[in-house]
């Protein structure tokens, strides 16, 4: 049986990088933790689990709209791309692609080796004929693929409205690069839509608290990263819906005085402080094309639900 194949990624994920990286975000002097620390192992199967909670609209609207579209995005795609998969966690939803568009090669790209290594190992039992390929990638800071990748045009797939985890500047800048990296192909991505402030609050505090325990993991990942001493019971999942900034934003409060020390630092944190760890934009149809086309797409076909919650849109 074919197995899939992983790449070495010559942009290699330093361990004092990500170190750094956190520790800057500790001490700033409002404390944050970058979203990719929320995928470690377990963080990305908490992910799964999420997408699975009927208050968390945006999977099921999205895997509705590949399915009721399939034949839509497959004529504007066209047949046996090589598929290249942003982000790609568990692999099911560009499985959704693989009948319509027989892609030619399929990458997925994820910072969750382990995870993704046993996601595209069950995902190539089932679709022997397509050459595989994983590579364990940071692409929020530079993305540039291998030079083993076919150098032919290439589709992007970035579901899931990843794209709002990023500041608008850096959003445009990811999507510049997406452009550049395509090779004259195009980028297939999943949108989330701007909405009211109760639909937003409880699609991201669940009445299961399956998102809470997604990001409170969080900060298991940094204890493991830097060696530093967090309590998880010594902080809460706060949410607010920020209608100015058009985002959901993701905090932890600490619910005591508690102080965290990793290696000669510390970072004392009083009753109530927050730790920001995610932003989730949301966009309109009008401001998506607008970020799309000063990335350096140009011709966009666009899909939405009939509540217009979730944009799926193929951009060249």
């Amino acid at each position: 049986m074919q197995k899939p194949v992983f790449l070495e990624n010559h942009q290699v994920i330093q361990p004092s990088a990500l170190y750094s990286e956190i520790e800057a975000g500790l001490l700033a002097e409002k404390a944050s933790i970058s979203p990719k620390f929320l995928y470690d192992a377990l963080g990305a199967h908490l992910f799964t689990a999420i997408t699975l909670v009927p208050e968390y609209y945006p999977t099921a609207v999205e895997t509705s709209l590949l399915k009721q579209y399939k034949s839509e995005i497959a004529a504007a795609i066209g047949k046996n791309p090589v598929l290249i998969d942003l982000g790609a966690g568990d692999c099911k939803k560009a499985a959704h692609l693989f009948e319509s568009i027989t892609p030619s090669a399929y990458v997925a790209i994820d910072i969750s080796v382990d995870y993704l290594k046993e996601s595209l190992e069950k995902l190539q039992s089932q679709y022997a004929q397509i050459p595989m390929y994983g590579i364990g990638m940071d692409f929020s800071q530079t993305l540039e693929l291998p030079d083993t990748i076919t150098q032919a045009p290439r589709t992007f797939f970035y579901p899931g409205s990843s794209i709002g985890n990023f500041l608008p500047t850096e959003a445009e800048a990811l999507l510049t690069q997406i452009k550049r990296e395509a090779l004259g192909g195009g980028l297939l991505i999943g949108v989330d839509l701007m909405k009211a402030d109760h639909v937003l609050q409880v699609a991201y505090d669940d009445p299961l608290k399956v998102t809470a325990a997604f990001n409170l993991n969080i900060l298991r990942s940094v204890n493991a990263i830097i060696d530093s001493n967090f309590d998880v019971s010594h902080f809460c999942h706060k949410v607010l819906v920020n209608q100015s900034k058009e985002r959901v934003e993701l905090y932890l409060e600490a619910l005591r005085d508690t102080t965290v020390a990793w290696h000669g630092k510390q970072r004392v944190f009083k009753k109530g402080e927050l730790i920001h760890t995610e932003n989730s934009h949301k966009y309109t149809i009008a401001s998506i094309q607008h970020l799309l086309n000063q990335s350096g797409f140009q011709a966009l076909k666009i899909w939405t639900d009939p509540r217009q919650y979730y944009a799926l849109i193929y951009a060249q």
